[in-house]
């Protein structure tokens, strides 16, 4: 099972899961579906479905063209608002795709019908794979547009925390900056979250993917799987882990990464006048 990782739009991810002996392939959120036929033509696979995780345009907007360009093409997931659909899916429901075996996990909060895919291959010594969605981010989780509090607490902890630990974590959107950003506001003693965000950050400046993660690894820096942790608690100012997770996705909402102050000199040049020679049109 061969997972490739495409980027869209501003920071989104759609995924191809390729069952390498067959050579039929599986998408996983395919918004762009012109960038989606480029890889699957130049792996010489076969589509066979598209996985959706939930019905927001950025993750669900190319189905009906790959439904009208592949004849016969399945479309799972578990929205009526998804476009193109063609099975509707249920928690722990198991789907079979030569030897790559899934199981659904609905995880209702982002949106109401929200469902992650847990994939593995019969007799592979390959850790499996989540993809997660909007659900579970590196270092974060998603907004609770739909749902609730506790809603997302059952996700993070019976529901997809309850995965081996040595899953793979694909999820939705490129945001591991930003969440551990916050993170470390969260816990600035945490050297796991330091490491993970300058790691982060070296990857966004050369323009690379920060997933896959390990659920292992989130457990050490995402804060919203660490609420019952000291530091957490003591942050929030809560001790029940609900209205701990609660709190920290309100002041996830509210926090704003520090904008870089401009240099005093140069603005002191500007102020001066000390660039217009080189800024007056030629």
């Amino acid at each position: 099972m061969k997972v490739k990782v495409i980027s869209v739009l501003e920071d989104n991810y759609m995924y191809l899961v390729i069952e390498e002996s067959t050579r039929d392939a599986i998408a996983v959120d395919a918004a762009v579906p012109k960038r989606l036929l480029e890889i699957i033509r130049k792996e010489e696979v076969v589509l066979r479905a598209v996985l959706t995780t939930h019905h927001h345009w950025d993750h669900a907007r190319g189905n009906e063209e790959l439904a009208r360009l592949c004849p016969g093409l399945q479309v799972y997931g578990a929205d009526e608002r998804i476009g193109a659909l063609t099975h509707k899916v249920t928690h722990e429901q198991e789907l079979k795709f030569g030897a790559i075996r899934v199981r659904c996990l609905f995880t209702p909060c982002h949106t109401s019908g929200h469902m992650c895919y847990f994939m593995w291959e019969d007799g592979s010594l390959d850790a499996p794979a989540l993809f997660s969605g909007d659900t579970l981010f590196v270092g974060g989780c998603g907004k609770f547009f739909e749902g609730t509090a506790e809603q997302m607490y059952t996700n993070l902890t019976q529901v997809l925390g309850a995965l081996p630990k040595e899953t793979k974590v694909f999820c939705g959107h490129e945001c591991t900056v930003r969440n551990l950003k916050f993170a470390l506001k969260v816990e600035p003693e945490n050297e796991t979250v330091k490491k993970k965000l300058a790691w982060a950050k070296q990857r966004d400046d050369e323009d690379l993917p920060t997933v896959p993660s390990t659920l292992q690894e989130e457990f050490l820096y995402n804060p919203f799987l660490r609420v019952t942790e000291e530091p957490l608690q003591k942050f929030t100012g809560k001790t029940d882990p609900v209205e701990v997770l609660r709190t920290l996705r309100t002041e996830k909402d509210n926090f704003k990464k520090p904008k870089e102050r401009p240099n005093p000199q140069a603005m002191l040049a500007f102020d001066w006048g000390l660039f217009s020679p080189f800024l007056e049109k030629k």
